[in-house]
């Protein structure tokens, strides 16, 4: 068996680090002047409005080190901003990237993790441009800040739905939960019983929409090719429940959406099926399928439905009529926020 160098962090220092995981990046925007490498970067946007988000990640309550690989937990931290990023109907264009890391992780680990970030940013050109370093005493955490670009007249925002709009998502929904829970089955498993290996076969899509997410950039650039401006937007992070709370109340509208338009895959259905669980409630409640939640005009029904990976799952009501879900007998049910809750 080949061994595996293991460098300690402390024989670089923090500037040597810094430079190790870093090295070789390129600058792929016009707009981006300067990156990494001084005290802040340089950016030059003229006629743009600039498009700003963050995300944290902390080990044991984002990620599980157990099952996640670290090229992937660094291609997931950048994509899930730059998913932010699209729900704002912007372009990404930079990233920066801090990280506060203990003493069990070696450089290669790290560089590990940078191989991640650095995938993710040449697949969806973006910029690496700068971030910082840390002791932790607790495990690893991520703080990824991405910068984006849009026209003043292009740029969503949660608050614009109105009446008789059409809820449309992207995508299929669901698959990232159950990917989580297999992986969190195999993970117990496995602890009780050392020797058994996990079983992960047959389920490759629901593990990678799980453990390696996409920014949806492509419903954006078919949306401007149909000639469609959504009235509000927001992604899929925290299940589809509690994001159309978000747009309702920051539109002062109600909605209705059909549980049989609900786009979910076929292999989300099965792992759902074996945890005696709902396909359903793992679309509305389970999260993590950065997927885009967006409501248009009823006049662009046309131009919407032709749409590649697009489903207009409802439509917007006046906020008196409530937030409902119709089931497949007609009945209605109250939409209650029962996604991920971050801070509990």
């Amino acid at each position: 068996m080949q061994k595996v160098n293991s460098t300690p962090v402390s024989e670089l220092g923090e500037f040597g680090l810094i430079e190790e995981l870093t090295k070789g990046i390129k600058i792929l925007n016009p707009e981006t002047i300067f990156g990494v490498g001084d005290d802040a970067a340089v950016l030059d946007y003229q006629d743009k409005k600039i498009l700003v988000t963050t995300d944290l990640l902390v080990e044991g309550i984002h990620f599980n080190l157990i099952y996640t690989p670290l090229k992937h937990l660094g291609y997931k931290s950048v994509v899930v901003n730059l998913s932010d990023i699209c729900a704002m109907n912007g372009i990404p264009k930079q990233v920066t990237v801090s990280i506060a890391i203990s003493s069990k992780f070696s450089v290669e680990a790290l560089t590990e993790f940078y191989d991640g970030v650095k995938f993710a940013c040449k697949k969806y050109n973006v910029d690496l441009i700068g971030g910082d370093t840390s002791s932790s005493l607790t495990g690893f955490l991520i703080s990824v800040t991405a910068i984006g670009e849009a026209g003043e007249n292009d740029i969503v925002y949660r608050g614009g739905a109105k009446p008789t709009d059409l809820i449309c998502v992207s995508g299929n929904l669901g698959g990232a939960y159950m990917g989580l829970q297999l992986l969190e089955r195999e993970k117990n498993i496995f602890t009780e019983n050392p020797g058994v290996q996990p079983d992960l076969s047959g389920y490759d899509y629901i593990l990678e929409r799980q453990l390696k997410p996409e920014p949806r950039l492509d419903i954006i650039e078919s949306l401007k090719v149909a000639g469609i401006k959504p009235t509000a937007m927001i992604d899929i992070s925290d299940g589809l429940s509690s994001e159309l709370i978000h747009i309702c109340k920051n539109s002062q509208i109600g909605c209705r959406i059909y549980s049989e338009r609900i786009p979910i895959d076929v292999t989300t259905c099965e792992m759902a099926k074996e945890f005696n669980m709902a396909a359903e409630t793992a679309a509305l409640n389970g999260g993590e399928d950065y997927e885009l939640l967006f409501t248009v005009s009823i006049k662009d029904y046309e131009k919407v439905k032709s749409i590649k990976d697009v489903s207009i799952i409802g439509n917007v009501t006046d906020i008196t009529d409530g937030l409902n879900l119709v089931s497949p007998d007609g009945n209605l049910i109250q939409i209650t926020a029962q996604g991920w809750n971050a801070i509990k």
